[in-house]
């Protein structure tokens, strides 16, 4: 197995994950300075972008459902 090291591939920091949930939150709000947008690139993992914004899509998809059978019950 390779080292990250020698790959010049950079490593996760510790707190990605949060960070991509906060950025993908932010960007599902449609509220984003360029500025912060263009750190997150730089620092965030596509893989996290991506996973995190699946899960968040099903999320707001099963919260959609259930406000939609909770509306129509009543």
């Amino acid at each position: 197995m390779s080292d990250d090291k020698t790959t010049g591939a950079p490593q996760p920091r510790k707190g990605a994950l949060w960070s991509t949930i906060k950025a993908v939150a932010w960007s599902f709000l449609g509220v984003r300075k360029n500025s912060e947008f263009q750190a997150d690139i730089g620092r965030l993992s596509p893989y996290y972008i991506i996973a995190v914004g699946v899960v968040g899509v099903i999320l707001l998809v099963l919260i959609l459902i259930a406000l939609v059978n909770w509306v129509a019950v009543k």
